[in-house]
């Protein structure tokens, strides 16, 4: 296995950016199988998937293979399902080799017990998105879902998700003050658990790296639509920020 830094990315909606940022995206990966021991990609890689069972949505087809590449030259991936790519499932795992996971996860990040989740709903805030993830994470609803023709549920999806929109009016995605809510939720996840020494999240889409206590961080990884950012964590496990300008 390669002993080169752990990298976080998380948020780059792809889909929806434009396609010089896909490419950059791609470099990067690339980048990272160069000097990369590990990959997390924390949440809404997509701006929108859907597996169905025997569709693959065209537009991702060379990032897929890049990241069955790092998978096969022994990079491990772990893929974090975002509140834009949640429905991921057996087609990521099994054909491209990846770890998929739905839910939050503690895991060994270069000797530190990392809190990896994307950070939609977490909380007990905000009832209404509470309510509508139920909904549309459901089983009923994945299963009529499937039954829609790809190219209909990929409009029926960039409709509701928003992204091309806001960049189209040359603005970046709402935020709805989530900044200061993830913030104060990785603080607190810190306050409770002292064996937690870092919680990285994204979701927020402003890259932040902050030591909230010594040794002990919240790192959120930003997003692609506006600032192309990253995080590495190095062998001594502390993290840091970076901007992909290549």
């Amino acid at each position: 296995m390669p002993s080169g830094p752990v990298f976080l990315v998380s948020d780059v909606h792809l889909g929806a950016v434009p396609p010089r940022t896909e490419e950059a995206f791609r470099r990067w990966l690339r980048h990272v199988g160069e000097s990369g021991g590990r990959l997390i990609i924390n949440g809404d890689l997509f701006d929108f998937w859907f597996e169905y069972r025997s569709v693959v949505l065209g537009e991702h087809v060379r990032v897929l293979a890049l990241l069955a590449d790092l998978v096969e030259s022994g990079v491990p991936v772990l893929v974090m399902g975002g509140n834009h790519d949640w429905w991921g499932g057996s087609y990521l795992r099994q054909r491209i080799g990846v770890d998929f996971r739905r839910d939050p996860a503690r895991i060994r990040v270069k000797g530190k017990s990392v809190l990896v989740a994307h950070g939609d709903g977490l909380g007990p805030g905000d009832l209404g998105y509470r309510i509508l993830r139920f909904v549309l994470r459901g089983r009923v609803t994945r299963r009529l879902f499937r039954w829609i023709h790809p190219d209909l549920g990929v409009r029926i999806a960039e409709s509701v998700s928003g992204t091309r929109a806001h960049l189209a009016s040359g603005t970046g995605p709402a935020t709805d003050g989530r900044t200061e809510f993830l913030s104060n939720w990785a603080s607190d996840q810190l306050r409770r658990d002292a064996t937690i020494d870092i919680v990285a999240l994204g979701h927020g889409h402003l890259p932040v790296v902050t030591e909230m206590a010594p040794g002990r961080f919240y790192v959120n990884t930003g997003d692609w639509v506006l600032h192309r950012s990253y995080v590495t964590i190095d062998d001594s496990g502390t993290p840091a920020l970076h901007e992909w300008r290549r």
